[in-house]
């Protein structure tokens, strides 16, 4: 089959070469190189890094207003366009370009959490589970129907980075199975009922608030692990706190209860891993070696 892919985070590369080892992937189109690092260099997006290894074609259209651009697309006479984590809201005449539409892998049980930021948003709200979903693409935002769904269990201290490369491998293996059965497979249009929306994650939500129950806290650090990180202010240090478990106790919110055990409005949490500006991660009771907590957190 011919396959236009487009994608470009990491979340997007093991779908990548999936469909590279069992198709014809024509032509690789992801977001144009940003500026990254110290030197503000431009550098080119985990998708297009892989395409390039791979010796496929990449585009980096900064939109499709261009009637070039909507024209090239359309001449790559492509069976079917398969769509992950791209970053550019598609017009209607690159949707209807190949001879099957466009599928998009989302990485949630639609409808719940149509949006940007799925698998944080999971995490955070305390889902018991979350899944993958391939999604013939239409105009509205993760609207369209379903033709294959997958759930999984969420870790009770599972973090948003291992769930994002459980989802990520999930979705490289059912991708391919819904292009081996796309004649058969069956449109399931989305149900009203149930919709929510996954915005976009602001950093100006990564202060930890102590004054919430233990388990929202929980879900809040793991669910920003590891970007952009959940925070607080130790001895003067922003400290990223990566992941949270419950534990035994209670006491003022914010309140040292034993190591890294830390009261919250109601119960209480431990910190299993954090890290220190400049620092690399590191366990909860390594990065007490080396630390002087308060007696309260604010």
């Amino acid at each position: 089959m011919r396959v236009i892919f487009m994608g470009t985070p990491e979340f997007s590369v093991p779908v990548l070469e999936a469909l590279a080892g069992a198709h014809e992937v024509v032509a690789v189109y992801s977001q144009p190189p940003r500026p990254a690092g110290r030197g503000k260099k431009e550098r080119p997006s985990p998708v297009h890094a892989k395409a390039e290894e791979l010796g496929i074609e990449v585009r980096t259209p900064r939109n499709f207003k261009a009637p070039e651009d909507r024209e090239a697309f359309a001449a790559l006479n492509a069976d079917i366009a398969v769509v992950v984590a791209y970053g550019l809201i598609l017009p209607q005449a690159i949707l209807d370009a190949p001879a099957k539409g466009c599928l998009n892998i989302h990485a949630s049980l639609l409808p719940r959490w149509r949006g940007a930021a799925p698998i944080h948003r999971a995490i955070m709200a305390g889902d018991s589970q979350t899944g993958i979903c391939i999604m013939q693409m239409e105009a509205g935002l993760d609207t369209g129907p379903v033709l294959l769904r997958e759930a999984t269990e969420i870790g009770a201290t599972e973090t948003t980075g291992e769930l994002h490369d459980r989802l990520s491998a999930m979705g490289a293996r059912l991708i391919l199975d819904a292009l081996s059965e796309i004649d058969s497979l069956i449109l399931q249009p989305q149900p009203e009922d149930g919709v929510t929306y996954a915005a976009k994650i602001d950093k100006a939500e990564a202060q930890v608030d102590w004054t919430r129950p233990a388990d929202e806290v929980i879900r809040h650090i793991n669910g920003l692990s590891p970007f952009p990180g959940a925070w607080t202010e130790i001895a003067g240090e922003r400290i990223k706190l990566l992941r949270a478990a419950p534990a035994e106790g209670s006491g003022a919110p914010g309140e040292i209860l034993d190591g890294f055990t830390i009261a919250c409005g109601t119960g209480a949490l431990e910190i299993l891993e954090a890290q220190r500006p400049g620092k690399r991660p590191m366990s909860g009771d390594d990065v007490l070696r080396g630390l002087r907590l308060p007696a309260r957190l604010s």
